[in-house]
């Protein structure tokens, strides 16, 4: 299909009308950052993309659909100017986009995040006008844009650990007339050339706060991220940097999820009937698996804080088993449904499923706290998460 000679009317009018149903939806209540939105082309920044299809192929796997300008206008600047994620990149191979196939399944490895959670995490973040920001996770450049045009380029700095990643946000970046500071480089460490900054925000989910990032931070600066472990538990928390290697924060509320920083990626645990083998005799257990895997924002928060009890265990569901794999310890667990109840089987040198049902049981005596109110503290190297009713719930440290 011949791309229209109105491209860039068509974009102006929806990107005002997302801007709009934004500042409708509660998002944009800074009228700097609307400014942003309005201003900035995402379509520059996703010329080419993956949509999931309606429907799940016969294995029960995500059908993602290519699209592109040329493929099909409408669809493609449509979703260019939806609240939607746009997945760019699947298992860190960059799609042929010449020739672009449909992909069965994968997991996506870049994306270019929803506009509202763009705005959101600057927000969050508390950024302002003649803030420093570092900015983990270039992605496609279209939230370092935003950036670039409420802050000016000089402020901002982005770093990115896939190389063509970079290389294609920069030059998306540089003819709009955008021209941070833009790096190769592993988020874990930060980037040390550019430091001290005023905000340090991650679009990628880290195990424990890296080290660097707090000494990046100038005293009383604030670091935005999101941790998250191989449960897949996930929680936002914003911290206060107090200059000598320490920091404090809240959680924040909501079912945010980040793709985790590729260092920091699960290991393979093999066969899960391999691990199951050699449990011994189950008992029934006292808390159903569906606490931490039903789809409600209780369980999402359930999950990240059971992650925080098993910090290297791994979940996976074989027909109606759930299985737990601790590849460092040698634990495993497993929760069968019998009769309206679960039995669990558990061993090794840790009993996993009983680590997670004790913070279950601590959450529901404390009244089932939201994520609001719990505390991260920073210091010596470790982290730890605290809540004044519940008993102290160690992360894990690099």
């Amino acid at each position: 299909m011949t791309r229209p000679t109105d491209l860039e009317t068509d974009a102006a009018r929806l990107r005002e009308a997302m801007a709009k149903a934004l500042t409708a939806d509660g998002v944009l209540t800074d009228p700097g950052w609307r400014a942003a939105v309005e201003a900035v082309p995402r379509h520059r920044f996703v010329p080419a993309f993956y949509l999931p299809a309606e429907e799940r192929d016969g294995q029960g796997l995500t059908v993602w659909e290519p699209v592109t300008a040329e493929l099909d206008y409408g669809r493609w600047l449509g979703a260019a100017y939806s609240d939607t994620t746009l997945i760019t990149q699947f298992d860190g191979d960059e799609p042929d986009w010449k020739a672009p196939q449909v992909r069965h399944g994968g997991a996506p490895t870049s994306s270019s995040t929803l506009p509202s959670l763009v705005v959101r995490m600057w927000t969050d973040a508390d950024v302002q006008e003649g803030h420093t920001v570092l900015e983990i996770g270039t992605g496609t450049g279209y939230s370092t844009a935003l950036a670039c045009e409420r802050l000016g380029s000089t402020d901002v700095t982005s770093i990115e650990v896939d190389p063509h990643r970079l290389e294609q946000a920069a030059s998306a970046l540089y003819g709009c007339g955008y021209t941070p500071t833009l790096a190769v480089a592993d988020g874990l460490y930060g980037y040390w050339p550019e430091a001290s900054f005023d905000r340090i925000v991650a679009a990628c989910s880290f195990r424990a706060v890296p080290p660097a990032l707090l000494a990046q931070a100038r005293p009383g600066g604030k670091i935005l991220l999101t941790l998250s472990g191989w449960l897949y538990g996930y929680a936002r928390v914003l911290l206060t940097v107090n200059g000598d290697s320490t920091a404090e924060g809240q959680l924040l509320g909501g079912t945010v999820s980040f793709m985790s920083a590729r260092t920091h990626a699960a290991p393979a645990f093999g066969n899960p009937a391999h691990w199951a083998a050699r449990l011994p005799t189950g008992r029934e257990a006292r808390h159903s698996p569906q606490r931490i895997t039903a789809g409600t924002e209780e369980a999402f928060h359930l999950r990240f804080l059971a992650q925080c009890a098993v910090p290297d265990t791994q979940m996976t569901t074989v027909g109606d088993v759930v299985h737990l794999v601790d590849v460092t310890t040698g634990s495993a667990a497993t929760l069968t449904p019998h009769e309206g109840r679960w039995e669990v089987r558990e061993g090794g040198p840790m009993r996993l499923w009983e680590r997670i049902e004790r913070v279950l049981s601590a959450y529901d005596e404390a009244g089932r706290p939201g994520p609001e109110t719990f505390t991260l503290h920073v210091y010596d190297g470790e982290q730890h998460l605290r809540h004044p009713q519940m008993p102290g719930l160690p992360l894990p440290t690099l």
